[in-house]
């Protein structure tokens, strides 16, 4: 008794989009550049300024840059051809 095996469909593969834009990388640079200033200053022995910008930059900044929608660079393609 031979059975013939069965093919298994392969599940069609949504193509998955990276959710951020230039502007979330571009807020998360500005994180990254306040994070970086405030520990410099801080080891410089600032106890004013380098707070201010470690709190600047993982409290406000870092959660804009996740939070925001920012337009991918398919949507801004798509956009710029509606418009011509």
């Amino acid at each position: 008794m031979a059975t013939k095996a069965k093919k298994k469909e392969e599940p069609i593969q949504e193509e998955v989009k990276w959710p951020f834009g230039p502007r979330n990388y571009l807020f998360f640079g500005l994180a990254m550049l306040s994070i970086i200033i405030g520990y410099v200053a801080l080891g410089k022995g600032s106890l004013t300024l380098a707070p201010i910008l470690l709190v600047l930059g993982y409290c406000v900044l870092v959660p804009i840059a996740l939070i925001i929608k920012g337009k991918s660079e398919e949507d801004q393609a798509e956009a710029s051809e509606s418009n011509s």
